[in-house]
């Protein structure tokens, strides 16, 4: 079967190619000096091209931001397609190795590229209010990702029927998030992360058999109330 797709040209792909390296060499920018702290003239010294052409692909480097968020977007949903969608599993024990893969996912997006977390954590919010709301909008998406998986399972009744779905789904993310600015300081312990999460998730932090105390052993009396 033959694609009815044209094909690219190689001027398109150049230009493509060109694109990709702006809003890297941005990225780089904002990461290392801050987004308030970097002008157009940093990304187009660091390319070596001149500010016409940067205007050529971007309006300026507000406009930038919201294809790097655009992008960080694709990845993570990206992430979450196929035999890690949400209704791609029907056991517990699938949703415990869907849930695994999951984790190595965002672990690479947030681990291997500290750009990542610290424009979309620290960066990204103050710019302006436009995108502290889209940020924030980032957020409940994935929040709302999130709890489809656990609706999914408390319907087929892997997860206990009197979940709270909305708010479990915000603590799991908050989790989540609580790894990637980790991952600032110790990309290295992402993968130790991950899995700490998961075993807060599925076992919590109880003792499987906990220690009885001497007041239930009848070796001591109750406190008087």
């Amino acid at each position: 079967m033959t694609s009815s797709a044209e094909p690219v040209s190689r001027a398109e792909r150049k230009k493509q190619e060109l694109r990709r390296e702006i809003i890297d060499a941005a990225f780089d920018c904002f990461a290392e000096r801050g987004y308030h702290a970097t002008g157009i003239a940093d990304v187009a010294t660091r390319l070596g091209i001149g500010h016409g052409t940067f205007y050529r692909y971007f309006q300026n480097k507000r406009d930038i931001v919201d294809h790097v968020v655009d992008d960080l977007v694709a990845r993570i949903t990206g992430a979450l397609t196929a035999e890690n969608a949400p209704d791609a599993v029907s056991t517990l024990a699938e949703y415990r190795e869907q849930s695994a893969r999951i984790g190595e996912a965002l672990a690479r997006i947030f681990g291997e590229d500290p750009r990542v977390p610290r424009l979309l954590l620290f960066e990204a919010p103050g710019i302006d209010r436009a995108m502290a709301e889209r940020i924030l909008d980032l957020f409940d998406l994935a929040a709302a990702l999130t709890a489809a998986y656990l609706s999914h399972g408390v319907e087929l009744g892997y997860l206990r029927a009197d979940l709270d779905v909305g708010n479990t789904a915000r603590a799991i993310n908050g989790m989540i998030l609580g790894s990637a600015i980790a991952s600032l300081r110790t990309p290295e312990d992402q993968t130790a992360l991950s899995e700490a999460i998961r075993r807060v998730m599925y076992d919590g932090i109880a003792a499987e058999h906990p220690v009885r105390s001497v007041v239930d052993e009848g070796l001591l009396p109750p406190p008087e109330v």
